[in-house]
Formats: structure tokens, sequence, C-alpha cells
């Protein structure tokens, strides 16, 4: 697929994030108006809330882009999903006739301030990068052998929808619990070892009915749209927490989404193979069509005093064992009732070469080999003060499909009493 020209003209920059191909669906707001609704377009922002109120934009018999979130429109389903999509592309591509109509209701990104693009229902996050499973086990275990279950089940736990949060906001290093292997006791105090991990986050546009399992197909129907996802993670909290019953407070401080929904639609040029199996997977688990995307992405690191980012890693969404439909329907098998607005993080994608490793405590070896950054600085863990940005787009034959920056910047720890 190429270039689909717009009459904004910023969507036709082949560097761009967001051309007519992408129409990613957000939430912002300008000089402290409400938030609401928006399409981006180029370096702009299409507010087809404002649209829907005035009656040029009707995709339901009532309205559904009045609130500040997209929930309402993914509880429509598919069909309305690619009615949307349409409708946007006769209003936006080069030769439309509605650009005089339009041009009030665009807005430029750089004046808007994002909000998160929907209520999250629920969050799950999973460990389907097998690059990374290894390596955590060699750093944490002394062995990169798989746990037994690891080629057959895509492996997850619950997390916190309360703690998620959209790309530019601030996160406060947790306290917990940490004890060092020759401590005889633990201590309680600020995370030492604060990590990033490099995910796509799944978004469930349609729910499922409490007992009742749902096939890879119908997942893939279900998925809304996909976002770039840091899942910060307190390494030391969670290495004294996580046995026997898995990640809690060592995740549950944060984890976020860059301001952007991609589309399954504006993916689907870039859906891949996917991956060798060592064992073959149960039937349920089974994609007649692989739900796997060609999705490039980066890592940056900017200390609080540093001039610019550095880039620490770059890898590919291609990396994961376990597509975001296997994961869904996976989730659902139990009879687990699935909800509009759930979240589902991808684990964090790796490849196998340092450079591709998508969290600090790959990089830096678990401390044993510091990372050395543009500024000259040194990191092994994440230090207060400083900004990580995950970054990610689809390229195409003249465009690409890109998600926004998926940023957060570490403040110290809030001060408690007795310690």
């Amino acid at each position: 697929m190429k270039l689909m020209r717009s009459w904004v003209e910023s969507a036709n920059n082949p560097d761009g994030e967001f051309p007519l191909n992408n129409l990613p669906y957000g939430v912002f707001s300008v000089a402290g108006d409400a938030p609401r609704c928006g399409v981006a377009i180029g370096d702009m922002i299409l507010d087809v809330a404002g649209m829907e109120a005035a009656g040029l934009l009707r995709i339901a018999d009532d309205f559904v882009l009045d609130v500040p979130f997209w929930n309402e429109v993914m509880e429509l389903g598919p069909d309305a999903w690619q009615r949307l999509r349409i409708i946007l592309f006769g209003f936006l591509t080069e030769a439309s006739e509605t650009k005089d109509a339009l041009t009030r209701y665009l807005v430029p990104r750089e004046k808007a301030r994002m909000h998160m693009p929907l209520l999250v229902a629920e969050y799950t996050d999973f460990y389907a990068g097998m690059h990374h499973a290894k390596n955590m086990g060699a750093i944490m275990r002394g062995s990169p052998d798989l746990p037994a279950n690891w080629l057959h089940i895509p492996i997850g736990y619950n997390g916190r929808a309360s703690s998620v949060v959209v790309s530019g906001t601030d996160i406060r290093r947790p306290l917990g619990q940490t004890k060092t292997a020759d401590a005889k006791v633990p201590e309680f105090g600020p995370s030492k070892r604060l990590d990033i991990e490099l995910e796509i986050g799944a978004i469930v546009g349609t729910g499922s009915s409490l007992g009742q399992p749902i096939t890879t197909a119908q997942a893939q129907e279900m998925i809304f749209g996909y976002v770039l996802l840091n899942d910060w993670s307190a390494r030391d909290i969670q290495g004294w927490e996580y046995q026997p019953l898995g990640p809690f407070q060592g995740k549950a401080f944060g984890t976020t989404i860059s301001p952007w929904i991609v589309s399954p639609a504006a993916l689907e040029p870039f859906r891949c193979a996917a991956p060798a199996r060592e064992v073959p997977l149960l039937p349920y688990l089974e994609e007649t069509r692989p739900g796997f995307y060609n999705i490039e992405l980066e890592v940056l690191m900017q200390s609080e005093g540093a001039a610019s980012a550095s880039t620490i890693a770059r890898t590919n969404y291609n990396r994961v064992y376990f597509s975001a439909a296997q994961q869904l329907a996976h989730h659902a098998v139990c009879g687990c009732e699935m909800n509009p607005g759930d979240l589902l993080g991808s684990g964090t994608i790796s490849g196998p070469e340092a450079g591709e490793f998508g969290s600090l405590m790959e990089l830096a070896w678990g401390g044993k080999k510091p990372i050395k950054l543009d500024s000259g600085e040194t990191r092994s863990f994440i230090e207060d003060g400083d900004r990580l940005t995950l970054r990610g787009h689809a390229q195409g034959d003249g465009f690409r499909i890109g998600f926004g920056d998926c940023t957060g910047r570490i403040l110290p720890a809030v001060s408690m009493p007795g310690w």
C-alpha cells in the first residue's frame, strides 16, 4: 500500500506518523477546554466530537463522541469502526469537497494537551517475548531455559487499571519491601532498581460473556486498536515479592500508554507471519490469520541535565511469540468475561542482540554491564529525573503509521516517616 494523499498537507509528509492511512483515535483539550475525542491527521487533530455535535458526523443513532473517551465507539463493534473510518476517508482525502466545512474543526497538535484515550476497564500484562524470557532466566536464575509451560501458554498476570496513565504523566518512584541475598530481613524504602518494559498494548473493543470462551478469530475482531505501552517495573520489589504468586506492587505503581489508538485496519498492510514453533500449539490457540505486525520500536533515555535523549534499544513487535488475539483468546478460555476497554500488554519485546533488549534489566544485564548514554553518563537502572520514551511505527511505501511518543519522567519517591 502507498500513501493515501490528503488535503491536509502535513499528512502527506513521508516521515510523519499520522497520514490518511492511519487516522488514530485520541482525546485532547486546548486552552483549558474540556477534553474531547479527536483523530490525528498530519500535524493536526480533527475534532470529531465537535463535528458530531454540529451534525456533520454520525456513526450511530445516539451520540457516541460526546464523552472524553472512545469506549462508547468501541462498544458499537467492528462494523461501526469500519464505517467511521470510511466516513473519515471521505472527509479528508485529497479530492474531498468538504474541505472548507472541516477547516474550523482542525486543531494544531502542538497546541493540544493529550488525555487518556479510553477508560481502562481492567489491565492484564503478558510475558510473550521469548528473548526477554530467556534473558530474565539467565539474569535471575543463571539459566536461559524457558519455564516448562512457556511455549504452550501465554503467561500473564492481572495488573492495575487504576495506575494506567497517558504519555507525559510523571511517575513517582515506588516504595516497598526489598531484600538483598545476604540480608537476614527485608528493608523498606524507595526502589533502587527501577526499570521499563517496552511493550505494545491491545485494547479490547467488544466484550465476551461470562462463562463463554472465544476463538482467536473472534478475538481479532474484538480488538479495537493498539498503543505503545511501558510497564514500569521495580525489579528489587518484584524480586522479593513474586514467589510464589507473581508480580504485585513491583508492577502496580505505573503503566504508561501512548496517546493515540491505532486501529487494526491501519496496521493491516503490515501483518506478518507467526514465529516458528518449537512445539505445536493446542488447537484453541491456533490462528488462521496470524495476528502479528511488523512495527519498528525504539527506546530513548534522557537524564535530567542532558541536552538530548539517547537511543538505547531498537527492536520490532514481530519478535513476540504470542499475538494479542492469542492472548485474548487464552484470557477468556476459562470463561473469564472480557469487557470493552480491557487493556492487554504484550510483555517486554526484545530481540536476540543486546541492542534489541526492551528493558534496562537486560541492557545492563542486572546491573553488571552499565550502559553509556550520549551525555557520557552511565545507567544500570533509572535515576530520579530520567525521562524514558518509547517510539514505534510501521513503515510503508512513502508513509509510516505511528502512535505518538510514550513518555514518562521519574520523580523522587514520596517521603514517609519511619524510614
